[in-house]
């Protein structure tokens, strides 16, 4: 099977390249536009979105604020509100598609602001200090939701008064976990929601505090956002999302934050009256994703079963709101819903899932549970149904994100964003295949094929593992470990879904439990066998291996469990002492789930089966290490252990540290810096000199 762009984009790049077409390059990936946030107005007109474009000079991005007119045939988009200097962003449309609300750095701080679809003068709504992380306009219009982060406990938005003595240290002091997670150290605020009266003049005002006893993050941390709260659709109460903590001193039966992947979903009333009521306490998994129906009769969310595992499946939930019955509507189904929306007649729940390297979308009967898949190739991004049809987003590995529109079965392609930026550029050829894996279970990969290759010639190969290990070397586009850059560079790129990745089913997803080094590193061996077999142009005994996080650790592992296949290696933020990682991450719950569920001095034999370090005599691969310095998930210590056993044993080896960062690459510049060491390091193993 071939994965390939649209066919009307093909024509559009076809149009307008030149006769002499190109490689795809970082430089080219750095600059592209970036869209999201999409959201349509009730009456299907207007579609709004938050567009990025990419700021050398800062090393950063500037978003601004884009419309297209759905009604209209051929028409293009326009810009709603971009001012130089600005950030807008998160648009919304009121009930009655005028206004469009969004949020805006204007002044410093992020406050709401508006603006009329059909353009002018935009207004400031809030007036609070201290600053937000999103925020939701109630359906009825007259009340604001805004979250952010405040001390525990804040009554409103209001920032307390901290004076802070003229002699006193800088030195943070905690007595409970998380003290820093993924990428930030833990600041004695939580992310908290709050709400506002909204009127015609504004929000004015700090607003009521609706978590009352509540100690936990709403969205959660770090990764959550507006999808993680719903408004009732008469604006008189909030569903959100909230793991329960702790609270340091005091006596609890809650689990120690870093050990919990429980977030529970809350109902509170919008005025705050009254405490938040937890609709799913019997649950000991995760809860999340809570999204109320527009008939008001039903809330639909994603239940995981198992506590302390945070890639179990994600199952379909709705409760009865009047009556409290809850109904598991896709147990029967072995995929995990990835995201939730209800049709506008509360039919219908629209979903995401992976299906076998796709991410396509998906309808469930609200009623019966029947599904129905709606899209086919391509990763969807974000889903807005409307009365006409979805709206939706997606990209594949070969495209950036665009928005479209599906109507009964017909996709119209709504936009073309990046269509000037590519044009002239040849992309790879995008081949999947299949094989008998591990334990003889059928395992998927894809192979890239360099646009242009000559007939007869052979391209080295960029091998590579993704992270996770819960994840998909899928049909998506990436700003970071983009499979099409590689390609463009010259290398045929090879990619396996290993035992334990998703997609495939629950079962399949979890046999890398226990297994790090096991099944996986079987599938890989016989993965590459199976590409380089099938694959005449791939240049069997001209290989590197490449991956991070897991991927990373996977590196490390095969420098001591398959040491003589690869001319080089690239290990970025991977495990290299499973022992140390134990000790050293945040996230206790992941690392203790996968090697069994104890802590590394309950079972430390789980932990060392698999350890990397315990292989450093048989490493001999050249091995390029990267890592950053904020990365608190694989701390860059883990990098630097890597690169010292290296050294000492002789190999040649290069580390590059980023300073600040995170667990990913994300700034443009050191984009590029990190290709431009990846591409060379590689380049000078394989003989592919850039």
């Amino acid at each position: 099977m071939k994965i390939i762009l649209s066919a009307s984009l093909l024509a559009l790049i076809a149009a307008a390249a030149p006769a002499g077409a190109r490689q795809l390059t970082i430089d080219d990936v750095t600059m592209l536009s970036r869209v999201g946030a999409p959201d349509v107005s009730k009456d299907g007109h207007w579609l709004v979105w938050q567009q990025r474009e990419t700021d050398l000079a800062t090393d950063g991005g500037r978003f601004d604020l884009w419309k297209l007119d759905l009604t209209r045939k051929g028409a293009v988009p326009e810009k709603l509100v971009a001012e130089a200097d600005v950030n807008e962003t998160a648009p919304q449309f009121s009930a009655d598609g005028r206004t469009v609300y969004f949020q805006s750095d204007k002044g410093g701080d992020d406050e709401v602001w508006s603006v009329a679809i059909a353009g002018g003068a935009a207004k400031q709504l809030t007036s609070f200090k201290g600053g937000m992380g999103g925020f939701k306009v109630a359906p009825t219009g007259d009340r604001l939701l805004v979250f952010a982060d405040r001390g525990i406990g804040a009554p409103s938005l209001e920032p307390p008064m901290v004076k802070k003595e003229a002699n006193a240290g800088n030195g943070r002091a905690y007595d409970q976990m998380f003290i820093r997670h993924w990428a930030s150290w833990y600041d004695y605020k939580r992310s908290q929601i709050f709400v506002l009266p909204l009127t015609a003049d504004g929000a004015p005002g700090n607003g009521v505090a609706i978590e009352r006893g509540l100690v936990g993050d709403s969205p959660s941390k770090p990764f959550g956002g507006a999808e993680e709260i719903s408004w009732s659709p008469d604006g008189k109460t909030i569903y959100f999302a909230l793991r329960q903590s702790p609270v340091s001193g005091v006596k609890s039966d809650l689990p120690m934050e870093p050990l919990s992947v429980n977030l529970d979903i809350f109902a509170a009333p919008a005025d705050g009256s009254s405490a938040p009521v937890n609709l799913t306490e019997a649950n000991h998994g995760m809860d999340n994703l809570p999204a109320a129906s527009p008939d008001g009769k039903s809330l639909a969310w994603f239940a995981m079963k198992r506590p302390g595992y945070e890639a179990d499946r994600q199952v379909l939930m709705v409760r009865d709101l009047a009556t409290g019955t809850v109904r598991a509507l896709t147990e029967s189904w072995d995929r995990s819903v990835g995201s939730i929306a209800w049709s506008r007649d509360s039919k219908a729940i629209i979903v995401t899932a992976e299906d076998t390297q796709e991410n396509p979308i998906w309808s469930i009967d609200a009623a019966s549970g029947k599904i129905t898949r709606l899209t086919q190739a391509g990763n969807v991004t974000a889903v807005v149904p409307t009365a006409k049809g979805l709206v939706f987003s997606m990209n594949s590995l070969t495209a950036p994100d665009d928005f479209y529109m599906l109507v009964g079965k017909k996709t119209v392609r709504l936009t073309s964003v990046n269509a000037a930026k590519l044009a002239g550029i040849d992309m790879p050829e995008v081949t999947r295949f299949s094989f008998a894996g591990a334990n003889g279970d059928t395992v998927w990969g894809y192979a890239v094929k360099p646009a242009g290759l000559a007939a007869g010639a052979k391209a080295p190969i960029a091998f590579m593992v993704h992270g996770g290990p819960q994840g998909s070397s899928n049909n998506s586009w990436s700003y970071r470990w983009n499979p099409a850059v590689f390609a463009g560079a010259g290398y045929g790129l090879v990619a396996v879904d290993f035992h334990g990745s998703t997609g495939y089913g629950q079962g399949f997803t979890d046999a890398i439990r226990s297994n790090w080094g096991g099944w996986p590193l079987e599938d890989l061996q016989k993965g590459l066998k199976a590409a380089t077999d099938k694959f005449a142009w791939l240049d069997a005994g001209n290989a590197c291996a490449l991956g991070a996080s897991y991927g990373g650790y996977m590196m490390n592992w095969i420098e001591g469990n398959w040491p003589d296949r690869f001319k080089c290696i690239v290990q970025h933020d991977g495990v290299f002492d499973a022992r140390a990682m134990a000790y050293e991450t945040e996230e206790l719950w992941f690392d203790e789930w996968e090697h069994g569920g104890h802590p590394y001095y309950e079972a430390p034999d789980a932990f060392e089966k698999w350890n990397p370090v315990n292989f450093v005599t048989k490493w001999q691969t050249p091995q390029l290490v990267i890592t950053s310095e904020g990365d608190y998930r694989i701390p860059y210590t883990q990098g630097v252990a890597a690169f010292t056993a290296l050294q000492r044993r002789g190999i040649p080896s290069r580390l590059v540290v980023f300073p600040g960062g995170s667990h990913w690459v994300l700034k443009p510049k050191e984009s590029r810096q990190w290709y431009g060491e990846v591409l060379g390091w590689m380049g000078k193993w394989t003989g592919k000199a850039q």
